[in-house]
């Protein structure tokens, strides 16, 4: 299915349209890592049980997305994404007036229902805007919306939290949707490219060849590495760092810029050559994680590393998008959708995995060696892909992908 061409005046505005809804979702998503521990005490349930908000939401996205993607696959791409929007703002207006802990975490997960489609589907807008040779740089060019998300919109929210209640940070998210709805509606083409249903049987046998399945679980490591230590980033910074709770939201425009850097290297490194740019930063991100675990105590290495993991956690998130697009050649809408969901599969189970480290295993201080190992393990499912590839075993890769 393939976009109808638009000017090349129109393509950067449109784009920016993309970034612009990726940008609201990004904040509802990430801004409650630096609220966790207002919400835990308003709410009063534990730091671990707050951490599930987290993985209700990621888990909403992962089993929404798919569903989303069929049922909606006879409109056109415009009309989706603005649906789609309209559901975060209302989703999020339910977050701010939740009474309580079970009411909160239902209207995350409706939220969460707008994302992984919207990712999904705006990816695959993105790609039919630009050449060929600039299609992760496109997709790098939307997520940039949740870089700059987390590059202001959750430090903004975790200051909103601090000074005026968590709820506030919520309604302020909510305004976010209403503008990027009307952005979306305003500068995105319509296009009639989508008319027909999903052949839900083909595009199914489509995601389901080896290639399509083992990004996917590249995917679900990587990024469970990825927030098994940022899921809790405030209380390691305040817990285990020794920051002021002031302090929270400076060193998350740290991360914010680290993540900018990241995404937009990411696209430029997989445009060139994709299976090098996922190994070199999937293997970056675990040295990172790794590393984090001896500088926790020293608050300059710390705010350095907080950056860093920003730069190499972005930075696989072109290539690993590209990777299930082009693998799952005619089933792209489907299999887009189903790697946003796998991101943030992974997302929940790394702030499952961290809660469970935090509360039963040795603690706050422990989250970023246990992170690096799931990255690791990424990394070699990568390793059995590039096996996968060409036909022959990567000495790297012997223990991970045994011979059969």
């Amino acid at each position: 299915m393939a976009i109808v061409p638009v000017t090349r005046a129109r393509t950067p505005l449109a784009l920016c349209a993309l970034t612009a809804g990726a940008f609201g979702i990004g904040t509802t998503e990430f801004v409650i890592m630096g609220l966790l521990l207002q919400v835990a005490a308003d709410l009063h349930v534990s730091v671990a049980a707050a951490g599930l908000l987290i993985s209700g939401y990621a888990l909403g996205v992962f089993v929404g997305a798919p569903v989303l993607t069929v049922l909606t696959s006879r409109m056109p791409r415009k009309a989706v994404l603005v649906a789609l929007m309209m559901i975060f703002t209302v989703g999020n207006l339910a977050c701010a007036l939740a009474p309580n802990y079970d009411v909160l975490m239902v209207a995350r997960v409706i939220t969460s229902l707008a994302h992984g489609t919207f990712f999904g589907v705006g990816a695959v807008v993105a790609t039919g805007l630009v050449a060929e040779d600039r299609k992760a740089s496109a997709i790098s060019i939307m997520f940039t919306g949740l870089t700059v998300a987390t590059l202001l919109g959750v430090p903004a929210g975790a200051w909103l939290g601090l000074h005026f209640g968590w709820r506030a940070t919520f309604w302020a998210v909510a305004a976010i949707g209403v503008i990027a709805t009307l952005v979306i509606a305003t500068l995105v083409p319509t296009a009639k490219d989508n008319t027909s249903p999903i052949n839900v049987r083909a595009e199914m046998k489509a995601i389901a060849r080896p290639p399509v399945l083992l990004g996917l679980l590249m995917t679900v490591l990587g990024f469970a590495g990825v927030f098994t230590v940022f899921t809790y980033i405030q209380p390691i910074l305040t817990r285990v760092t020794g920051f002021a709770d002031s302090a929270v939201s400076p060193i998350l425009l740290v991360f914010g810029v680290g993540l900018i850097a990241g995404n937009l290297l990411g696209g430029r490194l997989a445009d060139r050559r994709l299976m090098p740019a996922l190994l070199a930063t999937l293997t970056t991100l675990a040295v990172v994680l790794g590393a984090m675990t001896f500088v926790l105590h020293d608050k300059t290495l710390s705010v350095i590393f907080v950056g860093l993991l920003g730069v190499a956690a972005f930075a696989t998130v072109p290539p690993l998008q590209l990777w299930v697009l082009q693998k799952a050649n005619g089933a792209q809408s489907l299999a887009s959708s189903l790697n946003i969901g796998a991101f943030n599969l992974g997302n929940a189970l790394g702030a499952w995995l961290g809660g469970v480290v935090i509360e039963r295993g040795p603690g706050l201080g422990s989250v970023t060696w246990i992170a690096a190992l799931v990255t690791v393990a990424g990394l070699a499912v990568a390793l059995c892909s590039l096996r996968l590839e060409r036909g022959r075993r990567p000495v790297l890769a012997i223990a991970a992908c045994p011979q059969t």
